[in-house]
């Protein structure tokens, strides 16, 4: 069965537990990118299974679904935390800002490679000056490298982790939450470089909007109380074991009357 750039597949090697979409061919080795997770691989085009196109391979529903925030809306009024998301996918980051737009959180959307990240912080915060900074795109843990402690194993943690640093270097954990990593990012660095929130605690892959997920629950968190992490955490796709963090106050302010 002969596949062209653009078909959704999965990997019989994996049991075709996951779905891709090949964006590229070169000499019998497909690139693929994941559909629902921020996940680049390469596979032998005979280990490749077509998928067929359905409504149910995006699905963004499922978590919209879940996203639930209580606030009384009779009395007072509220005043969400401001986001600003740099993503290296477009696609990932499109689907993100309409979950934004979704459940109501002004958001900032901005598309950059993840090696060019770094040099755009500032620019950006100081332009923006949000509450909340999304970094993310694709990442991978080499587990044929051998040590997950070493940055150098994966393929975007250090430009994230430099990232990190440099927003750091601006705001302080409490005015700037810092979201950050993708698929099987090494945790443990991320959040000593400086992130609140940071994947991936299990080195395993994460969902496409998980960090529109954390962002948004942050945004809609009341700035004088400390965050419900735990139940935050739970709302992603894979909870603690995608995406861990530090307990801090949320950044949406609440006044009265309405």
């Amino acid at each position: 069965m002969p596949f062209n750039i653009g078909d959704l597949v999965t990997r019989n090697s994996y049991n075709n537990d996951t779905v891709f979409k090949i964006i590229d061919i070169d000499s019998g080795i497909a690139v693929l990118k994941g559909v629902n997770i921020r996940l680049y691989a390469d596979s032998e085009l005979s280990d490749l299974k077509k998928v067929e196109v359905n409504k149910n391979i995006n699905d963004d529903q499922v978590f919209l679904d879940r996203f639930q925030v209580d606030l009384d809306r009779n009395e007072y009024f509220y005043l969400p935390g401001k986001v600003v998301h740099i993503d290296g996918d477009e696609e990932y980051l499109e689907r993100c800002m309409e979950f934004y737009k979704k459940v109501h959180v002004k958001a900032i959307g901005v598309k950059i490679k993840e090696d060019e990240i770094s040099a755009n912080i500032k620019s950006l915060i100081e332009e923006y000056n949000p509450d909340i900074l999304v970094i993310t795109g694709h990442d991978a843990y080499y587990k044929k490298m051998g040590n997950e402690n070493d940055s150098n194993n994966y393929k975007n943690t250090l430009n994230f982790i430099k990232s990190v640093k440099e927003a750091r270097k601006l705001e302080s954990h409490d005015n700037l939450i810092i979201i950050a990593g993708a698929c099987q990012s090494n945790y443990e660095e991320l959040i000593k470089a400086g992130a609140n929130f940071a994947s991936s605690p299990k080195r395993i892959n994460i969902h496409a909007l998980d960090p529109a997920i954390i962002a948004s629950s942050v945004a809609l968190s009341d700035k004088n109380k400390p965050i419900d992490l735990i139940g935050i955490l739970e709302k992603t796709k894979y909870g603690a074991k995608g995406i861990g963090g530090i307990i801090t106050n949320g950044t949406m302010y609440v006044g009265y009357p309405r």
